[in-house]
């Protein structure tokens, strides 16, 4: 389905079996992806609980209709509420815990729980990257300056997927293949306009009302491993979780070994 926003249509997926109950699951993408991250964790979920994901302003199936200054948090809600769902519990990665953690402080009535993987906080402090992740940052930014938006997917995929202190391309197969696929069309896809800022996340932290696991891989980039053990520790009664053998997109690489670590995530929540 779609639901239209202020300059958008956004791309939503439903997945729920008959007996489904309970509060429902809302999935929120990276940044390097768009709903399809989520496949199989959906299609798993909607056996025993309704499953929801959509894709942002400028990913997936989602379409621009004009570059509009908006809100993710405001678009969240708006999903919701077209869908008849006052609560959800919202699973994040990276941008889409973000955006998950920032809901949570501005409604936290209408969040049911939060599992959020590596995800980004809203005015964290720079991080200062180990030298070989900034050598490979440095290198996609000037891939990125010459206008090769291939060579720019593959070294992202070699940052997000495959762990930038891993070999390059340790993950292949249909993983690597949806990943260049979400990726090259986010690349590629006309701006959205400008999202506007939430206001600062970081320094209210121990405001989160939700209760919430935080969960990272041990393949990640190390100072968002750092943060996400900081965050486990300032979010009150969280639980934090290390992925062994994944990096910053669990649920992509190692689908049963992430679903296995968010039902015991949901039992708890």
């Amino acid at each position: 389905m779609q639901v239209k926003v202020s300059g958008a249509l956004l791309a939503v997926e439903q997945d729920a079996h008959p007996g489904a109950a309970g509060v429902p699951v809302l999935f929120l993408h990276a940044n390097v992806a768009d709903r399809r991250m989520w496949q199989a964790s959906c299609s798993w979920l909607a056996s025993f609980r309704p499953a929801i994901s959509y894709d942002r302003r400028g990913f997936g199936e989602s379409r621009t209709l004009a570059p509009t200054p908006h809100s993710h948090v405001a678009d969240l809600w708006s999903v919701m509420d077209a869908l008849g769902y006052e609560q959800a519990v919202l699973v994040g990665c990276s941008m889409g815990g973000r955006i998950a953690i920032d809901a949570a402080m501005a409604q936290p009535a209408r969040v049911g729980g939060l599992v959020l993987v590596s995800p980004g906080v809203g005015s964290a402090p720079t991080p200062e990257p180990v030298a070989t992740v900034k050598e490979l940052m440095d290198t996609i930014h000037a891939t990125a300056s010459r206008g090769d938006l291939d060579a720019k997917n593959e070294l992202q995929a070699q940052l997000w997927l495959d762990g930038p202190l891993s070999p390059p391309g340790r993950v292949g197969g249909e993983a690597r293949s949806l990943f260049l696929s979400m990726n090259g069309t986010a690349l590629r896809a006309p701006h959205p306009g400008v999202a506007v800022e939430e206001p600062s996340a970081w320094a209210r932290l121990e405001s989160i009302q939700a209760p919430t696991a935080v969960l990272w891989g041990d393949l990640d980039l190390p100072h968002l491993q750092d943060r996400c053990r900081l965050l486990a520790q300032r979010i009150p009664a969280a639980q934090g979780t290390m992925l062994p053998g994944v990096a910053h997109l669990p649920s992509l690489e190692a689908p049963e070994q992430f679903n296995t670590a968010l039902q015991r995530c949901l039992a708890g929540l």
